[in-house]
């Protein structure tokens, strides 16, 4: 089972930071990805340099990864990762008053990691305990902490100032992996889990694969709405309507 230690350390520093704030999340501004693109010049070069390393390195790694690994492997690995990222989810969740949520990652890192094999096997799926998507970013988001300027990281592509901010904590206070103490088994797991993701990313990539006409704009603004429906549970409020529309 993840380790909680380093979790519940660290959920009690943001719970000092956060239960000074409002109860009742607030309305975000209205998304306008020009708006907060605001180093569109770094961020279409460093979306370039991405697309080199993925294209050269990343990429022919996973399809090699894919092409040895048997399917029920390769779907294993998924689940053991997936299981350890509960712990994060779960926190994030309780940071957010979301007690229910909360408490189906926490059953769900009880099933898998016992009748699961550690993760192997997916169970808790199979009894009906659903899987959520939280980080730090979105708890900040909660709270009303503004996204600040769009942000294209090395290798880990799109972000915002604060979901780069919300990813250094999970990484390094609430992530299982990163705080293996022995580093070649840490770094090793951290990159198979990078592998294993873009290997997954290969079927559903094939299908839009040439369909873009400019990557970087569509890229980022179906990332920057994809966080917005994570934020808001799916149910993100319709934009205003502008007055120049008509």
């Amino acid at each position: 089972m993840p380790s909680v230690h380093s979790g519940l350390r660290a959920c009690a520093l943001a719970c000092t930071l956060l239960l000074g704030a409002c109860a009742h999340q607030p309305q975000l501004a209205p998304l306008d990805p020009e708006a907060i693109d605001r180093l569109p010049a770094y961020n279409r070069w460093m979306f370039g340099v991405n697309e080199k390393l993925d294209e050269y390195l990343l990429k022919p790694v996973a399809q090699g990864y894919q092409a040895v690994t048997p399917q029920f492997l390769d779907d294993g690995i998924t689940n053991i990762f997936g299981n350890l990222a509960d712990l994060p989810i779960g926190i994030n969740n309780l940071l957010q008053f979301k007690f229910r949520e909360a408490a189906q990652d926490f059953t769900r890192i009880v099933f898998n990691s016992t009748f699961g094999l550690l993760g192997f096997f997916d169970v808790a799926s199979y009894f009906g305990i659903p899987k959520h998507d939280e980080d730090f970013g979105q708890t900040l988001a909660h709270w009303g902490v503004g996204e600040g300027s769009y942000f294209v990281l090395p290798l880990l592509g799109p972000s915002t100032l604060r979901d780069t901010g919300g990813l250094a904590v999970d990484a390094f206070n609430i992530d299982p992996v990163w705080e293996i103490n022995r580093i070649p088994v840490r770094n090793s797991l951290v990159g198979l889990r990078i592998v294993d993701k873009r290997a997954d990313l290969l079927r559903s990539e094939r299908v839009t694969e040439g369909a873009l006409l400019d990557r970087y704009t569509q890229i980022r603004d179906a990332w920057l709405q994809r966080r917005r429906s994570l934020i808001y549970d799916g149910n993100a409020p319709l934009e205003p309507r502008r007055l120049d529309a008509d």
